[in-house]
């Protein structure tokens, strides 16, 4: 009966780490492409109708983030819902070959979509930081 008990305490203390760290690695995600944008806490609480607290808890993992809420985060974000999983161990042993395709395809769609949105001068320098990098490389 007690080697019943300790299992059980090791498995339930297993499952509350990964939802924990899984929490956090959500809330890292959340709180990294809300700086890319430049966005408040309070723009992206309004936007999917949750107080600005709620977005801090999200943030520091404290409270997990339901599928309709993160739905709802990768519209407003303006990013593919799976950006949330991605560099997760637990998503990335799981994938296949396949789902790493998709995933690429996902992340070059977003980032077409992202450059098409750029002004004409924003464009020319990602270029001349490209082209700059591609002489770099021919020179060693």
């Amino acid at each position: 009966m007690l080697n019943f008990e300790v299992i059980r305490i090791q498995y339930s203390l297993r499952g509350e780490i990964m939802e924990g760290n899984f929490n956090r690695h959500l809330g890292s995600k959340l709180r990294m492409r809300r700086l890319a944008l430049g966005l408040t806490q309070t723009k992206v609480a309004q936007a999917i109708n949750v107080t600005f607290q709620q977005i801090q808890k999200y943030e520091k993992g404290t409270n997990g983030i339901s599928s309709l809420r993160i739905m709802q985060l990768a519209n407003f974000l303006k990013v593919p819902v799976v950006y949330f999983f991605e560099d997760y161990p637990a998503y990335t042993s799981a994938s296949t070959e396949i789902g790493k395709i998709e995933t690429a395809d996902l992340n070059y769609s977003f980032l077409a979509k992202l450059f098409s949105a750029l002004s004409s001068q924003q464009k020319e320098k990602i270029f001349q930081v490209l082209r700059n990098t591609r002489t770099l490389e021919k020179t060693g």
